[in-house]
């Protein structure tokens, strides 16, 4: 049953998941999170990486606000090795919110001073990030006025409420040049990568799965035509702009029927995802940042919490499930190709023992990198703290209360309402006199 964190000691956390079934790596040494890997000839500084949660606070025409720059700000001088930026997205129709990053001609200079400032930033406490910028479009979840605008790849009973609008194959081709046009900015911009973000129910994940798709090349029963979308754009961004790093943040289960990664039943079933990572693979992809479900209908399965949003139920599993869950899919995937370097999710719920367990995780090559989205809103100098003192800060942890989430559903400016109070506590203030 669901459970709020209560662990006093390592012991308390370490029987706990016995209790569970789990054996929960943990270790006392957290020097493997410094060690140096290499990447495409760059050498990370760590392996701790700020993963990509969406602030929803640009200006109008994408470029990043002073709340977003702000926030990048605290990730560089926090100490983490890899900053993968949110969501950006690729098309002004294709944003989640009207508030989303977006690249384009117009917005791009803005993205170059950021990570000019982001690195200088990093430079001054000795520390050289990898940069990577998420790229996107919301797919089902397009919202670029703030009202629901799904464009899907194929219709899903069990996600859509109505029938939205499927996207022809002329329209995904010129999506795709949307995603080829925004790489070549990306490049400009000093980005060192560009992830082509296939998660959490949005575009890429959606064609990924869209084995009812008819009469169309990027869809159907076979895999390589579902696989199209993503392979092809990865091949002509390869092509197209040289010298960029081409990685995506990979869905390896949806967890629901008609999704990707799952039986008929909507449990994991790894078999097309390994398909898919071995043509990656192939075509020169070396990192990759491994994530399940979806924050739109299971979010407790990549975000395991204490306290869900109002409205949400408590989900029936522990949240330790949840963490062992991700931590052994993404071994899985870690063990069946070593020579990739894979980023694990799901860490924040484990608040300052996380750095034991994600040192554990590296030590025994089960991960390459460990990634933290909520607690980086939270405590963006975790990484820092962890060279000074040798541990994390229990009262900086993310309490992983959802307050962050419930300030992006309703299309308000995202960060952490608790160790960040000043600014998004009182976002928070403003929601609940509404009722919200």
């Amino acid at each position: 049953m669901h459970e709020r964190f209560k662990y006093k000691t390592k012991d308390d956390l370490i029987r706990k998941a016995r209790e569970l079934g789990f054996n929960l790596p943990f270790s006392d040494d957290i020097a493997p999170l410094f060690d140096q890997p290499s990447l495409v000839g760059f050498k990370v500084s760590n392996r701790i990486v700020v993963q990509p949660m969406e602030g929803y606070d640009s200006e109008n025409n994408g470029s990043p606000s002073s709340l977003t720059e702000r926030r990048y700000l605290r990730y560089a001088s926090g100490g983490s090795g890899i900053i993968w930026f949110e969501a950006v997205s690729v098309t002004e129709s294709g944003r989640s919110n009207p508030h989303q990053l977006w690249i384009n001609k117009n917005s791009s200079d803005s993205y170059s001073f950021l990570n000019e400032k982001v690195r200088h930033s990093a430079n001054s406490t000795g520390n050289e990030p990898f940069l990577v910028i998420q790229l996107t479009h919301s797919g089902r979840y397009s919202k670029p006025e703030g009202k629901s605008k799904p464009k899907v790849a194929a219709h899903n009973p069990v996600l859509d409420k109505t029938i939205p609008y499927i996207l022809t194959d002329d329209d995904l081709k010129r999506v795709q040049d949307h995603f080829v046009a925004a790489s070549k900015l990306a490049a400009r911009s000093a980005f060192n990568a560009v992830d082509l973000k296939a998660c959490h129910g949005y575009l890429i994940v959606d064609l990924l799965s869209s084995k009812n798709r008819q009469n169309s090349i990027f869809g159907g029963e076979e895999t390589s035509k579902r696989f199209r979308f993503l392979l092809e754009t990865i091949d002509r961004i390869k092509d197209e702009v040289p010298g960029i790093i081409v990685t995506t943040r990979l869905n390896i289960s949806d967890l629901y029927r008609g999704g990707f990664g799952v039986d008929k039943n909507g449990q994991p079933d790894f078999t097309e995802p390994l398909l898919l990572v071995e043509q990656l693979k192939l075509r020169g992809v070396s990192l990759m940042n491994l994530t399940m479900g979806s924050p739109y209908f299971n979010p407790h399965i990549t975000r395991p919490f204490d306290t869900p949003v109002p409205g949400q139920e408590v989900p029936e599993e522990h949240p330790l499930e949840g963490v062992m869950r991700m931590i052994k899919g993404t071994s899985l995937f870690q063990k069946k190709f070593p020579e990739m370097l894979f980023v694990g999710s799901a860490y924040s719920y484990l608040r300052h023992y996380a750095p034991n367990v994600g040192a554990a995780v590296i030590k025994s090559g089960d991960a390459s990198f460990v990634g933290f989205g909520r607690n980086s809103f939270a405590y963006p100098g975790m990484p820092a703290d962890l060279i000074k003192k040798g541990r994390a800060d229990s009262k900086k942890v993310c309490i992983t209360c959802s307050g962050c989430t419930r300030l992006i559903q309703n299309l308000l400016p995202g960060g952490c309402v608790i160790r960040d109070r000043e600014i998004y506590g009182q976002e928070l203030k403003k929601l609940v006199a509404d009722g919200k």
